[in-house]
């Protein structure tokens, strides 16, 4: 039963719009700071003798200079070793796993002040949406709350749980988007649950297999690092507000090496950072996480606070329509920010390089190229070819060679780019050529505009200098990449589909809400909501075959928790079905499923449990894209 919650509830907080303007973004120098290679995250000491890695990571709020220097700090959400103050950053350190040696994670949720009391979201949180709703108590949480007219944003204690995205592990270290839990504050009001509705059920489970006590504002997951040697990455995932709090800069990355599956050390390039390394190290194996962000003028974080910054749609809201107040179909921010920091500048020598590149925008399609010059017309040519080896799931049965990488959002494309036989002096230019806009598919400059060149349209620069060592790593076309095991044969066809609704009171108004669901007896998709029964329930060691119908104008990336499967093809009805693409022929975790095509994918779910589904558009996703997922 969900709680009828007035209006005039007194928020625990006051919120007050603030009176601050976006910051032009044309306004920002461009290549000012160098690029931020993110350290590894500090370890702490475990068990003796237990083969286990063990950290103790929080979630504090600080501030970082996110644009150049000479204009104002940003206050954000970052991850960090509590033992290591100075580790908190955004994005994250980057967790270092090995294959074989479990990791052992104490997430803190540490979002309060000095003082002890919590501290409320950066950003205008709807609670009109079907959310973790902590007022909601243990009755009324993970719900859409009732409302008798339209309220302001929530501004109480904010929840959390993190997902490490791409790994396989039980159900209690998955960071279950209703396993949630706030920050052990001095002040929570009363009547507020402080933990989702699986909190305690997924406690229990963890204490009873590991002996690991979970205390107040905080969860403790392990990860098994059994699978290939891959690029993970971990996130927030709290029921109806993960948008948010990723782009508070709740999001790190996660690399798996060793095993069966990786290649030795010194056939690529590197090294990555290691713990201890010394000041000044050289890396020429480097994480890469872009992100679209606007600004206020005051260096704050800006994000829509009402639904007419999509549309124009200014109500009427709550209770003369189905619209939410707040919440924005998509967004997509006018300032690009690499590793933390906006238009950054990278300098590299004449030798190869391996950039592991994860697409952490909310909304944001990439079309990313290595050009000459930063404003050059659209599409412009490429100067330097990627060479992609690996992407969610580890490596490619073969390098693919490109002269530009289509990235989703939440996908990762591992790859080397050769700068050996760039002159010193020279400068190159990462830059987007996707659209400022929802990706449909097509061509950039035949089927839509690509991104503004002067701002969302850049990503980085390579500065070239003089080769300091030897390289002595293989050439990407030489490469023999780890050898690939397909899946077995699938014992079942499932078909599921992606639909949008629009408003049922005000026929004029689109995007109220997107939605999961399955097909009917005619091929007609059957929208579905999170809280309707669970339909994609895999026997445990099934190998299926989804087939996923989107009925939307939109492309959007689907990821399955849990799992890594492979991609086999589209297809469009009156057109020859499409095998995958060159890049997605290794294993996956999240794919692209165009508009009106149809999406195959062939996946193994041998991992027992309650996980989800949902689209990686985190707008989306956090209004009711998503759907639970149940194994054995």
């Amino acid at each position: 039963m969900v709680a009828l919650l007035p209006a005039a509830t007194a928020p625990p907080r006051l919120w007050v719009a603030p009176d601050r303007s976006v910051l032009d973004p044309r306004k920002v120098g461009k290549y000012v700071a160098p690029l931020v290679v993110p350290p590894a995250m500090p370890t702490v000491r475990g068990a003796v003798g237990a083969p286990v890695d063990h950290y103790t990571i929080g979630v504090r709020q600080f501030q970082q200079q996110v644009l150049p220097p000479g204009l104002p700090a940003t206050t954000v959400w970052g991850y960090g070793s509590t033992g290591h103050p100075g580790s908190f950053h955004y994005p994250a350190f980057t967790i270092e796993a090995r294959s074989g040696t479990p990791v052992r994670v104490r997430w803190q949720n540490q979002l309060r002040g000095r003082d002890g009391r919590y501290l409320p979201h950066l950003l205008p949180v709807d609670p009109t949406l079907h959310w973790a709703n902590p007022p909601g108590g243990t009755r009324g949480r993970d719900a859409r709350p009732t409302f008798r007219s339209t309220p302001g944003p929530y501004t109480g204690p904010v929840p959390i749980v993190t997902h490490l995205h791409g790994g396989k592990n039980r159900e209690e270290s998955d960071g279950y988007t209703e396993a949630w839990y706030l920050p052990d504050a001095l002040d929570l009001p009363a009547g507020y649950t402080e933990v989702g509705s699986f909190y305690e059920e997924f406690k229990e489970k963890f204490e009873e297999r590991y002996g690991e006590v979970w205390n107040r504002g905080e969860a403790v997951f392990q990860y098994a690092n059994a699978e290939r040697a891959s690029t993970f990455w971990f996130h927030d995932h709290a029921m109806g507000i993960t948008r948010l709090n990723v782009y508070a800069g709740l999001a790190g990355f996660y690399l798996l090496r060793g095993g069966h599956a990786d290649l030795p050390e010194g056939v690529l390039p590197g090294p990555a950072p290691r713990p201890g390394d010394p000041p000044g190290q050289k890396y020429y194996e480097i994480p890469v996480v872009i992100q679209d962000r606007s600004f206020h003028a005051d260096g704050s974080l800006s994000y829509p606070s009402g639904r007419s910054a999509f549309d124009g749609f200014g109500g009427p809201y709550i209770p003369h329509s189905d619209i939410s107040p707040i919440w924005n179909p998509e967004f997509f921010g006018n300032t690009m920010v690499t590793n933390g920091r906006t238009w950054p500048f990278l300098r590299i020598e004449p030798r190869r390089y391996r950039f592991r590149i994860l697409n952490g925008c909310n909304a944001r399609y990439l079309i990313l190229k290595i050009v000459t010059h930063p404003l050059a017309r659209r599409p412009a040519p490429s100067a330097l070819p990627f060479w992609q080896i690996g992407s969610e799931g580890g490596f490619l049965p073969s390098p693919v060679q490109l002269g530009q990488l289509l990235i989703a959002p939440a996908e990762r494309a591992d790859v080397i780019v050769d700068f050996t036989s760039v002159p010193a002096g020279t400068e190159l230019y990462l830059v987007n050529e996707g659209p400022d806009k929802a990706f449909q598919g097509g061509k950039a400059g035949t089927d839509f505009s690509p991104a503004d060149p002067a701002t969302t349209g850049q990503i980085m620069k390579f500065e070239t200098g003089t080769l300091t060592t030897r390289d002595t790593t293989v050439p990407p076309a030489q490469l023999t990449l780890p050898p690939f095991e397909p899946l077995g044969e699938a014992g079942r066809v499932r078909q599921v589909s992606l639909s949008e609704q629009s408003s049922a009171t005000l026929p004029h108004v689109a995007s109220r809400e997107m939605l999961l669901g399955t097909l009917d007896a005619k091929g007609a998709a059957v929208p579905m909501h999170w809280h309707d029964p669970v339909t994609e329930n895999p026997a445990l060691g099934a190998t299926e075959i989804w087939e996923i119908h989107n009925f939307t104008t939109d492309a959007h990336p689907i990821h399955i928790h849990e799992v890594q499967f492979q991609v086999l093809g589209r297809r469009m009805a009156g057109r020859p079905a499409q095998p995958p693409e060159a890049w997605e022929r290794g294993f996956k975790d999240t794919v692209v499923a165009h508009p009106g095509a149809v999406t195959r994918l062939k996946a193994t779910f041998d991992r027992p449990g309650r996980y989800v589904w949902h689209c990686h558009m985190l707008e989306h996703e956090d209004n009711e894209m998503m759907r639970p997922l149940t194994v054995g």
